[in-house]
C-alpha cells in the first residue's frame, strides 16, 4: 500500500525538491525563458507588421500596376491611330501618285499616238505625192511619145502661163 499511499518522508523530500527545484527556475530559468517568449512574441509581431507592411505595399504597387497598365493601354491605341492615319496618308498619297503617273502616261501615249498618227498621215501623203509622180510621170512618158501631142501640150501650156 505504500504506493498508494506515499509515506511522510517521501512526501517531505518532494515537496523540499520541488521547492528547490522551483526556486533554482524560478531564479534562474524563470526570467530568461520569460524574455525569450517576450523576444518571440516581439518577433512574432514584427513579423505580422512586416507581413501587413507587405500587404500594403503589394496593393499599392498593384495598384500603380494598374494605372500604369491603363496609361501603357492608352499610349498604345494613340500610337495605334496614328499608325493607321499615317497608313491612310501614305495609301492615299500612294493613290494620288499612282492616279497622277496613270494619267500622266495615258497623256504621254496619246502624245505618242497623236504624233505617229500625223507620221503616218505625212508618210501616206509622201507616199501618194510618189505614187501621183509616177502616174504623171508615166502619163507625160506616154503623151510625150507622140510628137505632134507633145508640141500641142507645149502650146497649151505656154497659152496658161500667159494667160495668169
Amino acid at each position: 500500500m505504500e504506493l498508494i499511499q506515499p509515506g511522510i518522508g517521501l512526501a517531505f523530500w518532494m515537496i523540499l525538491s520541488f521547492g528547490i527545484l522551483f526556486f533554482i527556475l524560478t531564479k534562474f530559468a524563470w526570467k530568461p525563458i520569460l524574455k525569450m517568449l517576450k523576444e518571440r512574441e516581439d518577433a512574432i509581431d514584427e513579423a505580422l507588421n512586416a507581413a501587413e507592411k507587405a500587404r500594403a505595399e503589394i496593393s499599392t504597387i498593384q495598384s500603380e500596376n494598374q494605372a500604369l497598365l491603363v496609361l501603357a493601354k492608352e499610349e498604345r491605341d494613340v500610337i495605334l491611330s496614328e499608325a493607321r492615319k499615317i497608313k491612310d496618308n501614305i495609301l492615299k498619297e500612294a493613290k494620288e501618285k499612282a492616279q497622277e503617273e496613270g494619267q500622266r502616261i495615258i497623256d504621254s501615249a496619246r502624245e505618242n499616238i497623236h504624233f505617229e498618227k500625223m507620221q503616218a498621215i505625212t508618210d501616206l501623203k509622201n507616199e501618194v505625192a510618189k505614187l501621183s509622180i509616177e502616174i504623171a510621170e508615166k502619163i507625160l512618158r506616154d503623151e510625150l511619145s507622140n510628137k505632134e501631142r507633145s508640141q500641142q501640150i507645149i502650146k497649151d501650156m505656154v497659152k496658161e502661163i500667159k494667160l495668169n
